[in-house]
């Protein structure tokens, strides 16, 4: 068995008008890339970690053709959501119409031969910022609407964050203690460019988490200080357009 991760699939097989193409022409018909790669590298046995923006569905009708697109592939997905996740509203609503191939996290934790999985999806942090190792373009009206940094919405974020926080530890908890490999998976970076520790990097450095894949960050510049080792844990930028629409593979321990 292989371990392998990748993050912001964005599919969007059940709505319209959604195409990844206005952010890059890299993304032109990304979906092909990532099935093409994802059929090479990936076998029916391997493990494959997706951190989030899975779809740019509404709704449990518009996300199902995403979900069976993703069960079609090879390999035991696990997910967790992303900030574009808006299907994700009722979780025991999704479970009914998951595909027998993937499973979600959420508050809790997955486990399957000797490799144990935590995650949650984290928020927005003033503090982490990577943007000026990104290439911006102007997409406003697009596909997303420009964010409201009032001193209100601030406060919101932090909230969201504590509560992001809150929701890691209780899944980190249900994580199986005789694992012999530890990963958690987050949507948004949990450390900024220069690596300074964090609340989460703390935690996860007590817990003994091996890798942290994260997801989020689009658009980035060659040689961007995204993926690094601190403490005892590698952190992996799964964004598929970082990957060139490839899962990354993780070497894991299976002692």
């Amino acid at each position: 068995m292989k371990v392998w991760g990748i993050a912001d699939l964005h599919l969007s097989f059940g709505v319209k008008n959604k195409e990844m193409d206005v952010f890059r022409p890299t993304w032109t018909k990304h979906y092909k890339k990532i099935e093409e790669n994802w059929r090479k590298t990936v076998k029916d046995d391997d493990l494959v970690l997706i951190a989030g923006d899975i779809s740019w569905g509404l709704s449990i009708e518009n996300v199902l053709p995403d979900l069976l697109w993703i069960d079609q592939l090879p390999g035991i997905k696990v997910m967790i959501k992303g900030n574009h996740d808006l299907w994700w509203k009722s979780h025991s609503k999704v479970l009914k119409i998951l595909p027998p191939s993937i499973h979600l996290i959420h508050n809790d934790a997955f486990t399957h031969n000797g490799v144990t999985i935590a995650g949650t999806r984290l928020w927005e942090n003033q503090e982490i910022n990577y943007n000026q190792y990104i290439e911006f373009r102007d997409t406003t009206g697009i596909n997303v609407h420009q964010k409201d940094y009032s001193q209100k919405e601030l406060e919101h974020d932090r909230k969201i964050y504590k509560k992001e926080l809150d929701r890691l530890c209780w899944s980190i908890d249900a994580m199986d203690k005789t694992a012999s490999t530890r990963i958690v998976m987050v949507h948004y970076p949990p450390i900024g460019p220069t690596h300074e520790e964090t609340a989460v990097t703390r935690l996860l450095d007590n817990e003994g988490i091996d890798f942290c894949l994260y997801g989020h960050l689009h658009n980035l510049k060659k040689g961007a200080p995204v993926d690094y080792q601190l403490n005892s844990t590698k952190y992996i930028c799964t964004a598929c357009d970082w990957l060139n629409f490839t899962p990354y593979e993780l070497v894991v321990n299976f002692l």
